[in-house]
């Protein structure tokens, strides 16, 4: 048990590196994962890892949604929620009849069912894959928008069709009629749960005395009561995690009052994040060697030539299904043509090109059963998982490394009227001052007389200066540190509170980037995890201490 607990660790230290690897030399993070994946799986004496494929998804799928959920820009998601929606929700269902049929008539011994089963589980893109390789490049903002709300989406919807389908190829009862009532009443059921989940545990974070340690076990522990409240009642667990997740992400100005709350669950997010992507990739590459050896009578070229077909069929029809969505609406909605500035042949193909298969997808197969309700072996899971791992290696790899030379090739631009982010900082900034002197005139008037606007950066210097020297000198007198310094510090909290109100006032008249206003908002937790908390420290004086004026 050390010594396979050891390895494992081992492993899990090398996908570390890969990524470090992955960010020196600008590469999409994931594209090294698989690649690891891989080779993991020909190293000899490596142990076999069993787990639970039931609790596959209750391990990886809740987390990662909420972190998807809770990163997404809600403003801009409404926005482009009608290509969202059409990518979500028609290319899955598109892509999963597709894949059905095509799987159905090629593979011997496969059911429609069966296909089903695998357009559900390669239809969804991977958001972490297509932002990390379009992380250092600049491309116009619709693309990372629709992208992310897309791969948001449609891990749900594809993750129902998945639900479907694996239930008819338990049961062997499949009925179109009833899987569609099922589909749209397990959808929005869930969103009801998810949202009542998350309204109580904005009441537990908005009114309780909670810590930023708290805050932070909170979230992490959220995800899960939302997916498993749905799926005690059969519903939609993938779709109560989103919808909990985009609730509590648009209050989290209420829910996290202080910046050490906000800033430690960014922190333990990004590192849990990372932590279950390279242990998706660490356990496929543990599982290959058993899944080829049990191909169950498929040669293993065979089974590859299945996956390069499979993955051919998924890019090809991404890429037929964007344009006609893309310029359908144009032709029928003079709103749409009024709204939205024409798109052009490139944003589409980027969009289109961008659909690279990931973490989602490889834990969707891991989950499946072994054994079916007749206890008996799960037909074909071993090719199927193949299947996906082949189609997310296609893809990231060959995808994730072209798109950027496909982008500087074409030339794409931005076409949407954006204000340029240094000016939305500026004015975001500018803003904020104002609400703060508005507060410290109106409300601390008393406390600031004699205190005028500094005009220039030698006054400003001069002030910061002096201000620093007065701070030192009343902590160095014990008499009057009590009165003045927890005013102070009463003050600038009051100040941060109402910069943060006007944030999400900000936020609410939808003309700033979310990007910029959460930059703001983490400059105003970094001042605010300065104020001292807790028991006071009793100063002493520094000797011989002079600060030259």
């Amino acid at each position: 048990m050390h010594y396979t607990l050891l390895q494992f660790l081992i492993l899990l230290f090398v996908a570390f590196m890969l990524i470090l690897l992955a960010q020196k030399v600008k590469i999409s993070y994931p594209i090294f994962l698989v690649l690891a994946g891989l080779g993991i799986s020909y190293i000899p004496g490596i142990p076999e890892m069993s787990i639970d494929p039931e609790v596959i998804f209750l391990i990886f799928l809740p987390p990662l949604l909420y972190e998807a959920a809770w990163y997404t820009s809600w403003n801009d998601f409404w926005k482009w929620r009608r290509p969202i929606s059409l990518l979500a929700f028609g290319l899955v269902i598109i892509t999963s009849l597709a894949v059905a049929f095509i799987t159905s008539s090629m593979i011997p011994g496969f059911t429609l069912a069966m296909g089903f089963l695998v357009g559900g589980i390669v239809s969804p893109p991977d958001a972490i894959a297509a932002t990390s390789v379009l992380k250092n490049i600049t491309v116009p903002k619709r693309i990372t928008t629709i992208l992310e709300g897309e791969s948001l989406v449609n891990d749900a919807s594809s993750l129902i069709v998945l639900r479907f389908a694996l239930a008819a190829v338990i049961t062997g009862q499949f009925s179109l009629s009833q899987a569609t009532t099922d589909f749209f009443l397990s959808t929005i059921m869930g969103i009801v749960i998810g949202l009542a989940v998350a309204h109580v545990l904005y009441l537990i974070h908005r009114f309780l005395p909670t810590t930023a340690s708290i805050d932070s076990a909170l979230t992490l522990i959220s995800p899960y009561f939302m997916y498993l409240a749905a799926e005690q009642f059969h519903y939609s667990g993938v779709m109560a995690v989103v919808s909990g997740g985009l609730f509590l992400s648009y209050r989290s100005h209420e829910i996290f009052t202080d910046g050490q709350s906000r800033l430690q669950a960014i922190n333990v997010w990004s590192t849990l994040t990372i932590i279950l992507n390279a242990f998706v990739f660490i356990l496929i590459g543990l599982e290959l060697p058993i899944v080829m050896a049990g191909l169950e009578g498929y040669s293993l070229w065979e089974a590859i030539s299945y996956g390069l077909i499979i993955s051919a069929v998924v890019i090809v029809l991404r890429i037929a299904w964007i344009y006609p969505v893309t310029f359908i609406p144009r032709w029928l909605s003079k709103k749409v043509r009024e709204r939205e500035a024409h798109p052009g042949w490139k944003i589409p193909f980027v969009i289109g090109w961008a659909g690279m298969r990931g973490v989602v997808s490889l834990a969707a197969a891991l989950s499946l059963p072994i054994t079916t309700a007749a206890n008996i072996n799960f037909p074909h899971r071993n090719l199927i998982i193949f299947i996906t791992f082949v189609v997310i290696l296609v893809t990231l790899v060959f995808q994730g490394l072209t798109l950027p030379y496909i982008i500087k090739a074409i030339k794409v631009d931005e076409i949407d009227p954006i204000v340029p982010e240094e000016q939305q900082e500026s004015t975001i900034k500018l803003r904020l001052l104002k609400i703060s002197l508005m507060a410290l005139e109106e409300k601390y008037s008393n406390e600031i007389q004699g205190v005028g606007l500094i005009s220039g950066l030698k006054e400003e210097l001069e002030n910061s200066l002096s201000n620093a020297s007065r701070r030192l000198e009343s902590m160095e007198c014990q008499e009057i540190e009590n009165a003045e310094m927890e005013a102070y510090n009463d003050i600038l909290k009051d100040i941060y509170k109402l910069q943060r109100q006007e944030l999400h006032k900000i936020r609410k008249e939808k003309v700033f980037s979310d990007e910029v206003i959460r930059k703001q908002e983490m400059q105003i937790d970094l001042s605010d995890t300065k104020i001292p908390t807790g028991k006071r420290i009793i100063p002493v004086k520094v000797k011989n201490l002079k600060i030259n004026q």
